[in-house]
């Protein structure tokens, strides 16, 4: 069974060694161009490419499937399915007819709902109970196709962006495994099912914007936004004074008079925030150009927050 994998970032490695079984030839791993990164703004492999070059296979990087050789080059591999992780582009119709069993790809929710690019992150925002990965048939639109398999994580509550990514990912790597050793048995294309018409949310890319902190809003809602933008692109709010970045925050109950974003109490156990609802207890958060550190760390260069706000 020849597999093609097309993927990016770290979420999609488990998957591709998820190929690595009996029956099972990755004949190549096509990735994302390797774009600027760091500092110093030089050319980075993609985690896939680094990945796929570790083990020998073979590794394309075209823009996009748009032109007729381009699309020629994937047929050249001859196919029998393709695996899309967390690829970055849209595929159309034509690319997807190429491989004989079509395109399976992995998304990180529980289709219909968080349909799009940053699913895991939406869910954890809008407070979600629960995630999931689901296995789809790809079809041309976005995230529609039906699904084939799933896994469901019952609890996300206490998840950041960071843990509920590392979790479904590697969600992904078992419904993946478990549906290609079943058609390297069958080869026949696996059953699957329409996606329900209602409950659909598209889960829109992530914007830097976002991260910016309302103290007006519930702080219910800000802790979930702490959470969601853990690891990136982190919570930001401005705290007495100066522009903090937020890495853990805990919504406390009750109330209190002081407008909201003033520093109500301080001490080791986190600083608190007055909100539009509820205080915020921010437990780590990093100084413009500083290092994450814990609340008792920042307090000790701010001694003149130790004393509740008037």
């Amino acid at each position: 069974m020849r597999v093609v994998f097309a993927g990016t970032p770290e979420f999609a490695v488990p998957c591709l060694d998820a190929c690595v079984q009996p029956g099972i030839e990755i004949a190549a791993v096509y990735t994302q161009p390797d774009r600027p990164a760091g500092r110093g703004r030089k050319l980075a492999a993609s985690p896939v490419k680094e990945f796929a070059l570790a083990h020998g296979w073979r590794v394309d990087q075209p823009e996009n499937f748009r032109s007729p050789e381009a699309r020629q080059a994937l047929a050249s591999h001859a196919p029998d399915l393709m695996v899309v992780v967390a690829y970055g582009l849209i595929l159309s119709q034509k690319v997807l007819d190429i491989p004989r069993f079509g395109c399976w790809n992995v998304h990180a929710s529980l289709l219909p709902r968080w349909r799009g690019a940053a699913p895991i992150q939406r869910a954890v925002l809008a407070g979600d109970a629960r995630s999931g990965v689901c296995l789809m048939q790809m079809e041309k639109g976005l995230d529609t196709g039906p699904v084939i398999d799933c896994v469901e994580l019952d609890d996300i509550s206490r998840e950041t962006g960071g843990s509920l990514h590392d979790r479904l990912s590697a969600c992904g790597a078992q419904v993946l495994a478990r549906q290609l050793a079943q058609l390297v048995a069958t080869r026949a294309r696996p059953a699957s099912r329409a996606q329900p018409e209602d409950g659909v949310e598209y889960a829109h890319k992530l914007d830097k914007a976002e991260a910016l902190v309302d103290w007006r809003n519930a702080a219910a809602a800000i802790e979930r936004k702490v959470r969601a933008f853990n690891p990136w692109p982190v919570a930001e709010a401005d705290v007495a004074g100066e522009r903090l970045r937020i890495w853990a925050a805990d919504a406390l109950p009750g109330s209190a008079s002081a407008t909201p974003g003033s520093v109500v109490a301080a001490s080791r156990d986190g600083l608190d925030i007055a909100t539009g609802d509820g205080l915020l207890r921010i437990r780590e958060l990093q100084r413009a150009g500083g290092r994450r550190m814990a609340v008792l760390d920042y307090l000790n260069a701010r001694p003149d927050l130790r004393r509740p706000a008037a």
